[in-house]
């Protein structure tokens, strides 16, 4: 009996839940929960996901010390490039020497000369040849000032007089002499303005002396030392791109090499050739003359040429002919076309051959980078950079367009037709001989 009403009482619970299930299902899902920070004490919401805690995230002082770590590491190396830029302009100066005076130390060093005393005696031939410019150069500036000064007052005489003739004065070289007088206080400050700078002038060209001496270091080391240099630096490479690093290295010795050696053959030639010219028009220091228009016109990039004829000139309007300064100039023009269409080509076709207008180009983006240095080692560096993309860029053989040679196909009829009549003038010719 107890057994019956257990069973039947389970039966009941089962009824009863059954009967539940389905009302709650009747009445639809439970109304949301409504949205916002949990209840509780501060405590329990910073101890849960973060999510809606008022904590801050973990990662975010990290990252906050990180960025700060970033932009202080940012800083120091912008500070550190500006204070050094100059030292890397110096080493980039004297790689590029070493470059151009490296092929010389290597021809001596395969007779068995050390490379150290070789690239010393380079070092003493180049510097006798800048020596001896620098030598004609201000023995010409000397004589030419000393003999301004002389002629000073019977240059201010003349000038006085025209000055009279054109403009109706009645000025006086006593009256000019009375006027500096009256404004000595002007003259004084103008005199403790010029001290200065020759002060400053004075400094400037001891670091300039100090600064060619580091550049001068640097390239004899680099000279000197230039097997071990490029071994260093293959040593931190992978095998597979040693190769690529020499033959870039070697492509950047060989164009600035050609550069220099074709540029102070050129040089050489522009000097004899002038010389002669200077000497025949009997001017006064005509070597020094040819050598300052050879130096300048090679090596001082796009104004070197006006530059280098300028000085010839104006020595010539001070002679006693000063219509020797026309010849001067005609002769400077018509040696510069035969250079540049018969001498530079022939010269620099087995070293470096860079079109006119990508080393104009070059001189000027490398004055914007670098000022004058950069003007100077603008045409080797651009005569490597051809050097790489002649190298390393795949050329294609171009197919025959009249869209690429305009004007060929016109050439071509053109030379033709001048055939055909050259052949029926002989024709005519050998009928007219027979009769």
């Amino acid at each position: 009996m107890g057994q019956t009403v257990r069973v039947a009482s389970s039966a009941e619970q089962q009824n009863s839940d059954r009967s539940a299930q389905v009302a709650d299902e009747a009445a639809g899902p439970p109304p949301a929960s409504p949205t916002g920070p949990p209840e509780g004490p501060p405590e329990a919401r910073s101890a849960g996901d973060g999510l809606w805690g008022s904590g801050m995230p973990r990662w975010l002082p990290r990252a906050m010390v990180l960025a700060l770590v970033l932009v202080g590491v940012f800083q120091l190396a912008d500070w550190a490039f500006h204070q050094l830029i100059d030292l890397f302009v110096m080493l980039l100066v004297s790689f590029f020497l070493s470059l151009a005076l490296e092929p010389a130390v290597d021809r001596m060093a395969a007779r068995g000369v050390r490379r150290g005393i070789g690239t010393f005696l380079v070092f003493v031939a180049v510097a006798i040849a800048v020596a001896g410019f620098l030598t004609a150069l201000g023995t010409l500036l000397v004589d030419q000032v000393a003999k301004i000064a002389g002629d000073l007052p019977h240059l201010l005489d003349n000038l006085i007089d025209w000055i009279n003739r054109t403009f109706h004065q009645d000025l006086s070289l006593d009256e000019l002499q009375k006027k500096l007088l009256k404004d000595s206080g002007a003259i004084e400050t103008y005199a403790q303005q010029a001290a200065d700078n020759v002060w400053g002038v004075s400094s400037t060209l001891i670091g300039g002396l100090f600064q060619a001496f580091t550049v001068g270091l640097f390239t004899f080391y680099f000279t000197a030392d230039g097997p071990r240099v490029r071994r260093t630096v293959c040593s931190m490479l992978p095998p597979a791109k040693q190769a690529e690093v020499l033959r870039a290295w070697e492509i950047a010795l060989a164009k600035t090499g050609g550069y220099l050696y074709s540029r102070a053959l050129l040089a050489v030639v522009s000097a004899l050739a002038h010389w002669v010219m200077f000497a025949l028009l009997d001017l006064p220091y005509a070597a020094a003359l040819a050598v300052w228009v050879g130096v300048m016109s090679q090596f001082v990039p796009t104004i070197g040429t006006y530059l280098a004829g300028a000085l010839p000139v104006l020595v010539a309007l001070t002679t006693s002919q000063p219509v020797d300064a026309l010849w001067v100039l005609a002769f400077v023009v018509v040696y510069q076309q035969i250079e540049n269409y018969l001498l530079h080509p022939r010269i620099t076709a087995r070293t470096v051959d860079v079109h006119p207008a990508v080393a104009f180009g070059a001189v000027i983006a490398g004055a914007a980078l670098l000022g004058a240095v950069g003007a100077l080692i603008a045409i080797p560096a651009a005569a490597t950079l051809q050097g790489f993309v002649g190298t390393y860029v795949r050329r294609y053989e171009v197919a025959t367009d009249p869209r690429i040679d305009r004007g060929e196909q016109r050439r071509h009829r053109r030379e033709l037709r001048r055939e055909a009549a050259r052949r029926l003038r002989r024709m005519v010719g050998g009928d007219s001989r027979r009769k």
